[in-house]
C-alpha cells in the first residue's frame, strides 16, 4: 500500500526563510568578491559559496524534518547526510569560480548554472539517501526534471545576480525569488516521491538521528553561520566606505596639490627619480627653463647645469649633498633651452617612503637674475649715498676750515700790505714782505679751491662764450703746460653762452689741462672741445671738454679722482683739491662734472653747463679787487667794523686807518647795534657774516629797520647766502685786500652832500675787542 506523507507546516516556514536568508547572505558576500583582490577576493568567494551552498543544504534538511509519514518513524544515517552537506557547497564554490574566472566569455554562465543546479539536486538526492525509515522509495521521473530545471535556473540566476553587485533593494528582491526557487525545486521533488512500506526493514532500523533535535540544531546554527555572514559583510562594506572616503580625501588633496603645483609660475618645481632624471614638470619650470613636459620628462636633470658645472660632477654632489645632509641649496648658473643663462636659487630634498628609503628628489628652481640685479643696484645705491654723505661731511669741514683759514690770511695778508707801507726802501726787507704776500696768497687759492669743493665760493654767474673764453686763455694755457704738449681746440659754430662764473670757469679749464699735462710725461695732444646738447626734458646744456692721450685710469682710480686730497701725483706734486674745485664749480652752477678713462686710453673731463638766458648779461662787480682807487678818494667816512675774528677785526682797522677813514669796531652783531643806538655819526657799516647769534645777513637787515638808507657791505667766503641776499646789499670776498675794502666803501657811500661832522661818535660802552677804537 502506498502511503502520503504530511508536512510541518512550522518548519516548512523555516526552511523558505532559511533559503532565502541564504540567497541574500550569498548575494550580499558575493559582492564583496567585486570590490577585493588577491586573497581577500578568494576568500569571500569562498564564503559566499559556502553561505548559498551550507543554505540550501540546510533548507533541504529542515524540509526533510518537517516531512512525515503516519506509523513510520524516520531517522537519518550521518555519512551520507554529510555528504549531501559538502556536495552544495562545492558545486556552489566551483560555479562562483568559473563565473568570476571566465564569466565574460559567452556560455560560461549556462554552463556553471547547469553544473550548480544538478549539484543541487543531487544534494537533494544524497539528503533522500540518508532517509532511514521502513518504506520502499520510488521518484517520478517527471518530477525529477521539474526539480532539476527548477535548480539549474536558480543556480543560474545566482550565479548572475552574485556578480553584478546589485543594490540592497534587488539584492533582496532577488534573494526572495531564488529562496522560493530552491526551496520549490524541493518540494516538487518531495511531491514526486512515493513511500510503500515494508514489513521489515532490512539493515535499516536505528543509529539515527531525533527529527525535532537536528531540526532545532541545524536551524540555529544555520541562523548564527548566515548572521555572522553578514556582519561580516557589513563590516568589511564599512571599512571599504571609509577608505574610499580616505582615498577620495587624498585624491582631492593630490589633485590640489597637483593644480597649485602646476600653477606655480614664479618656480621650478619638479620631480627627480633615484638617478636624477626629471619626473614631472610645471608650468614655472617651463616658463624658466623653455622646455615643454614631453621634451624634458625622463632627461637628466644635469642638462640643466653649465658645461663647466657637469665637467666638474656639481650635478651629482648636489643629489650626493642632499641624500648626506636632507637639504642642499645653492646658487649659480644654469641654462635654458635656449642656450641662455640665468641665475637660479636652487634647493633641493630628498623624498622617502615609509620605510624611510629614499625614492627620488623634490628639485625647486628660482630665477633670481632680476633680484641680484635690484640687489646690486641697491647696494650701488647705498655705496653712493655713503660716498655723498662723505663727500657731505668732508664739504662741511672743508668750508668751515677754509672760512676759518680765510680770516687768518685776512690778518696776514692785510698786516703785510701796510707793513710794506711803512718799512724803509730796502730793497732785501721789501724782498722778503713780497714772499710772504705770495705765500699768504697761494694760502687764498687754496681756500678758494676748498670753498669750490664745499660750494661755499661766490660765484657771479653771467654768459660767458666759451670758445671765446678759451682762445682768451690759449696762451696762458700754452705755457703752464709746457711746449712738450700741443692744445688743439674744437668748437662747433653757434654755440650758445654758458651760465658760469667766467673768473672759476677759467681756473677750473687751466687746472684740467694741467693734469692732462701730468697725464703725459712722454708729451702729447690735449684736446679742448665744447658742445650743445638737450636733455629730455628740454632743458639745453653746454659741455666744455678736456681729452688727454696719456696714461688714463682704471675704475677704482676713476671713482676716487674727485674725491679731496686724492691725488696720483708724487708727494708735494698736488693738494688734491683741483678736480674736487671742478666737481664743485659745475654742481653750484648747476650742472655736473664727468670723468672718463681707461688704461692706456686717456683721459675725458666734461663740465656739463646750463646754457644762459640770452636776456642775462654780464654783471657789474663793484669794489672789484682789480679796480683802481680813485684818485679823488672820498672824504673821510666813521665806519662801523663788525667781524667775532680780533685779528681780522684789528687788520681791518689798521687798513681803514691807513686809508684816511675813522673805524668803529664791534665784535658781534648784538654790539654792533648797540653802537648804532648810541652813536649817530656812523656812515658806512662793513660786516662778516658767519658770526655766532647773529649773522651778517640778519644783522643787515636789523640795522634796515633801525637806520633805513645806512650803507651795510657784507663780507663773506661764502656763497650760499645768495638767494636770501637784499639786492642793495654790497658783497665783498673774503680774504680782502686794502684796495678792495676801500673800493667797497667808496661803491657802497653815496656822495656827500655836506661834510662829516667834526665830532666823533661817542660809543655807549667800550668794544669788547682790542682792535675797537673809541672816537
Amino acid at each position: 500500500m502506498t502511503h502520503v506523507g504530511s508536512h510541518d507546516g512550522i518548519l516548512v516556514f523555516l526552511s523558505v526563510l532559511i533559503a532565502i536568508l541564504a540567497s541574500y547572505t550569498a548575494l550580499d558576500l558575493a559582492s564583496r568578491v567585486a570590490v577585493a583582490s588577491g586573497m581577500a577576493r578568494v576568500a569571500w568567494l569562498g564564503t559566499a559559496a559556502f553561505a548559498l551552498g551550507g543554505g540550501i543544504w540546510s533548507m533541504h534538511f529542515v524540509g526533510m524534518l518537517a516531512f512525515r509519514i503516519p506509523g513510520i518513524a524516520i531517522g537519518y544515517d550521518v555519512p551520507l547526510t554529510i555528504v549531501s552537506l559538502v556536495l552544495p557547497v562545492a558545486v556552489t564554490a566551483l560555479g562562483f569560480a568559473v563565473v568570476d574566472a571566465w564569466g565574460r566569455h559567452p556560455g560560461v554562465l549556462p554552463v556553471s548554472g547547469l553544473v550548480m543546479g544538478l549539484g543541487i539536486v543531487g544534494m537533494h538526492y544524497a539528503g533522500m539517501a540518508a532517509l532511514r525509515l521502513s518504506a520502499e522509495v520510488s521518484h517520478d521521473p517527471i518530477w525529477v526534471v521539474t526539480a532539476a530545471a527548477i535548480a539549474i535556473g536558480a543556480g543560474a540566476v545566482s550565479l548572475s545576480l552574485a556578480f553584478r553587485g546589485p543594490r540592497v533593494l534587488a539584492r533582496a528582491s532577488g534573494a526572495i525569488a531564488m529562496g522560493i526557487a530552491i526551496a520549490g525545486m524541493h518540494y516538487v521533488a518531495m511531491h514526486g516521491t512515493t513511500f510503500v512500506p515494508l514489513d521489515a526493514v532490512e539493515g535499516r532500523a536505528g543509529g539515527g538521528l531525533g527529527r525535532t533535535h537536528l531540526a532545532l540544531w541545524v536551524t540555529g546554527a544555520t541562523m548564527a553561520i548566515l548572521a555572522s555572514g553578514l556582519a561580516a559583510a557589513a563590516l568589511d562594506r564599512h571599512l571599504a566606505l571609509v577608505a574610499a572616503r580616505e582615498a577620495d580625501v587624498l585624491r582631492e588633496s593630490e589633485e590640489r596639490f597637483r593644480l597649485m603645483v602646476h600653477s606655480v609660475t614664479d618656480y621650478a618645481i619638479f620631480m627627480l627619480d633615484r638617478e636624477g632624471r626629471v619626473a614631472n614638470w610645471n608650468t614655472g619650470a617651463r616658463r624658466i627653463k623653455g622646455y615643454e613636459a614631453h621634451e624634458i620628462v625622463g632627461q637628466h636633470f644635469s642638462r640643466f647645469y653649465t658645461d663647466e658645472d657637469r665637467a666638474a660632477g656639481v650635478p651629482e654632489a648636489a643629489l650626493a649633498a642632499a641624500e648626506r645632509d636632507g637639504r642642499f641649496e645653492a646658487e649659480g648658473a644654469r641654462v635654458r633651452k635656449d642656450g641662455s643663462r640665468f641665475l637660479a636659487s636652487v634647493v633641493i630634498e630628498p623624498m622617502r617612503n615609509d620605510a624611510g628609503a629614499i625614492v627620488g628628489f623634490a628639485k625647486v628652481t628660482r630665477d633670481i637674475s632680476e633680484r641680484r640685479r635690484a640687489q646690486d643696484a641697491l647696494d650701488q645705491a647705498r655705496e653712493a649715498l655713503a660716498q655723498a654723505q662723505k663727500m657731505e661731511a668732508l664739504g662741511q669741514l672743508t668750508g668751515g676750515v677754509a672760512h676759518d683759514f680765510n680770516n687768518l690770511l685776512m690778518a696776514i695778508l692785510s698786516s703785510l700790505e701796510l707793513l710794506r707801507k711803512r718799512v724803509p726802501a730796502d730793497p732785501r726787507t721789501a724782498r722778503l714782505i713780497d714772499n710772504a704776500i705770495a705765500g699768504a696768497q697761494r694760502g687764498a687759492t687754496l681756500t678758494r679751491r676748498m670753498l669750490a669743493f664745499a660750494r661755499r665760493q661766490e660765484l657771479r654767474p653771467s654768459a660767458v662764450d666759451v670758445p671765446s673764453l678759451v682762445h682768451g686763455i690759449s696762451d696762458l694755457l700754452q705755457r703752464s703746460i709746457g711746449p712738450g704738449v700741443r692744445i688743439e681746440t674744437s668748437f662747433p659754430p653757434g654755440l650758445p653762452p654758458a651760465l658760469v662764473d667766467g673768473h672759476q670757469l677759467e681756473l677750473a679749464l687751466l687746472n684740467l689741462c694741467v693734469n692732462a699735462r701730468d697725464a703725459m710725461p712722454d708729451g702729447g695732444t690735449i684736446t679742448v672741445s665744447a658742445a650743445s646738447s638737450r636733455h629730455g626734458t628740454g632743458e639745453e646744456t653746454v659741455c666744455l671738454a678736456v681729452a688727454d692721450t696719456g696714461l688714463g685710469m682704471d675704475e677704482a682710480t676713476v671713482a676716487r679722482a674727485t674725491e679731496p686730497f686724492f691725488t696720483t701725483k708724487g708727494v708735494g706734486k698736488g693738494t688734491g683739491l683741483g678736480l674736487p674745485m671742478v666737481q664743485g664749480l659745475a654742481a653750484q652752477s648747476g650742472g655736473r662734472f664727468v670723468l672718463r678713462s681707461r688704461p692706456g686710453a686717456g683721459t675725458t673731463a666734461e663740465i656739463w653747463l646750463p646754457v644762459a638766458n640770452p636776456a642775462v648779461e654780464r654783471p657789474m662787480e663793484p669794489g672789484c679787487a682789480r679796480d683802481a682807487i680813485n684818485d679823488e678818494s672820498p672824504a673821510s667816512l666813521h665806519v662801523l667794523l663788525v667781524d667775532d675774528d680780533p685779528l681780522v677785526l684789528e687788520s681791518a682797522v689798521a687798513m681803514l686807518e691807513d686809508g684816511c677813514h675813522v673805524p668803529v669796531a664791534a665784535a658781534s652783531g648784538t654790539e654792533a647795534l648797540r653802537v648804532l643806538e648810541a652813536t649817530a655819526g656812523i656812515d658806512v657799516v662793513v660786516t662778516d657774516h658767519a658770526m655766532p647769534d647773529m649773522t651778517g645777513l640778519d644783522l643787515a637787515r636789523r640795522i634796515a629797520v633801525m637806520r633805513p638808507g645806512m650803507p651795510v657791505i657784507l663780507a663773506t667766503g661764502y656763497a650760499d647766502l645768495a638767494e636770501g641776499i637784499e639786492p642793495d646789499l654790497v658783497r665783498m670776498g673774503k680774504p680782502f685786500a686794502q684796495a678792495d675794502l676801500l673800493s667797497a666803501i667808496r661803491a657802497a657811500s653815496p656822495p656827500p652832500s655836506t661834510p662829516p661832522s667834526p665830532t666823533p661818535p661817542v660809543l655807549a660802552s667800550p668794544p669788547r675787542s682790542a682792535a675797537a677804537r673809541t672816537l
